[in-house]
């Protein structure tokens, strides 16, 4: 069988630089006294806008090319360490786990074993003895922790305190590895400083429907150019599945972090602070399953919000010593990126504002101002499209979007530290109806549409009545996917 790919594009230093240029060029128009409008709005949007610049030139920075030929190690023989697969099972079906676990068995390399990390017990799952009876059916070792805390990331360290292999790979429930996983991960720990070997997640049901295609959409923009421009400031992270790493390394970092639910993504920032390497791999290794309904999506997108808005307030990397400059960019353009939520939110109230209250952020005309913002936004677009391999989709772009209610709920639990449990993704449909997750967006548009009506019973088509209509579509537009997958009912098959 053919292994699927993670496709990238190549992006040159001239693009980019062009990308630069045009982007400082737009952020200069909005330096002109003459051009505020509303100081109280001009000031929200602008922040916007500084937001936004900044995430491009991280996003360009991730893609500008270093030139360095990847060196891909060969396989020794006489470099075979011990691993211990762990394979983390928190009551997902027993058929699910126990085809990872056969295939975590039949990798070829010679000194492996096969650990369920069995956390049913403390999480309260019915099929928690299940777990056990099938490792002793398969031949594998089950590790079934009676002690709660600390979740995903109590379940690994209390595996690595009952094992003593030099090198752990992790491996959720439903992401079943290939045979040559260690085979092509384990050589690159030939090199001492080398903490840990993170591949990409691939998504093996993401044709099934709306939810599980942009999930997948999203996730190989992720981990195609994004993750490979991350490790070429060795700055690639840990993603909590499909990952060799270096037990010494993670237990220098006071072992998983479990006072985070995105553990996975704090405890490199640990390892890369205490010096080690890491690396990320683009070939597919395994294969797993994407949240297959929209509450699944929701909580799944939630728990990587609030975990990485969290690092960004309270393990800022900027401020972190013995971090390079690049990967203290890095983490920070990852934790950023959960901020998008409030800029949504600010760029959806603008065009409410001025059709309601014939008041707006700025006073120049709306040609004046597409002569800045439209190359700007052409080349942003086309660069993505360049990056991705021509792959990138409105849908994804969509649900990135129309994730601005989670990401605004997750800000919210940041600054007011409620209290968040971790939450495994389910890993089969969950029946019901999930429209409630797509209210706020088809309210806004309701909203919108006799905000225009005000505009226009106000003061005709207008130039101003024109302009924040069409911004009113354009974002009406850009919530019809995720709108149109909360409508589809989902239900367990």
């Amino acid at each position: 069988m053919e292994k699927p790919k993670i496709h990238t594009g190549r992006v040159t230093k001239t693009l980019l630089t062009i990308n630069i240029i045009v982007a400082l060029v737009y952020f200069s128009w909005w330096f002109d006294p003459s051009h505020v409008g509303n100081p109280w709005l001009f000031g929200l949007l602008f922040f916007g806008e500084i937001y936004h610049i900044a995430m491009a030139l991280l996003f360009w920075y991730t893609l500008w090319p270093n030139g360095k030929k990847e060196i891909i190690p060969q396989s020794n023989a006489s470099f075979s360490p011990s691993v211990a697969v762990f394979i983390t099972v928190t009551g997902e079906p027993v058929a699910i786990v126990k085809n990872t676990a056969l295939t975590a068995k039949k990798m070829h390399y010679p000194n492996h074993t096969v650990y369920i990390l069995n956390d049913g017990y403390v999480a309260k799952k019915e099929n928690w003895q299940e777990i056990e009876k099938l490792a002793d059916e398969i031949g594998v070792v089950c590790i079934t922790r009676k002690k709660p805390g600390g979740a995903k990331a109590g379940n690994i360290n209390n595996a690595m305190r009952q094992t003593t292999s030099d090198f752990i790979a992790i491996f959720d429930a439903d992401m079943a590895p290939f045979p040559d996983f260690l085979q092509k991960v384990i050589p690159y720990f030939n090199d001492p400083k080398m903490g840990f070997v993170q591949t990409p997640q691939y998504y093996k049901n993401h044709e099934k429907n709306d939810i599980t295609a942009g999930s997948w959409e999203q996730q190989e923009l992720f981990f195609g150019p994004i993750m490979k421009g991350k490790d070429r400031n060795n700055a690639s992270f840990i993603c909590g599945t499909n990952v060799a790493i270096r037990k010494s390394a993670i237990l220098e970092a006071g072992g998983m972090c479990e006072t985070n639910i995105a553990e996975d993504f704090l405890t490199s920032l640990f390892i890369h602070q205490n010096g080690w390497k890491s690396k990320y791999l683009t070939e597919v290794f395994a294969t797993g399953l994407a949240p297959e309904d929209l509450l699944s999506y929701y909580k799944q997108q939630l728990r990587w919000a609030r975990g990485s808005l969290e690092i960004l307030f309270s393990e800022n990397p900027l401020f972190k010593s013995h971090l390079t400059i690049g990967q203290k960019l890095q983490y920070l353009s990852s934790s950023l990126y959960y901020f998008n939520g409030l800029i949504v939110a600010i760029d959806m109230l603008m065009p409410l504002a001025a059709l309601f209250y014939s008041t707006t952020p700025v006073s120049a005309s709306t040609t004046s101002f597409a002569l800045y913002f439209v190359p700007f936004m052409f080349l942003n677009l086309y660069t993505l499209y360049v990056a991705s391999a021509g792959r990138v989709t409105f849908r994804a772009i969509s649900f990135s979007q129309s994730s601005w209610t989670l990401q605004l709920k997750a800000l919210q639990a940041v600054l007011l530290r409620q209290k968040t449990t971790f939450a495994v993704t389910p890993k089969q449909m969950q029946g019901g109806n999930f429209r409630y997750l797509a209210y706020p967006h088809s309210i806004y548009i309701l909203i919108g549409l006799f905000a225009v009506g005000i505009g226009i019973y106000r003061e005709g088509v207008s130039a101003s009545v024109s302009a924040n209509t069409a911004w009113v579509i354009f974002n009406a537009v850009m919530f019809l996917p995720f709108i149109n997958a909360s409508f589809k009912k989902s239900s367990v098959q």
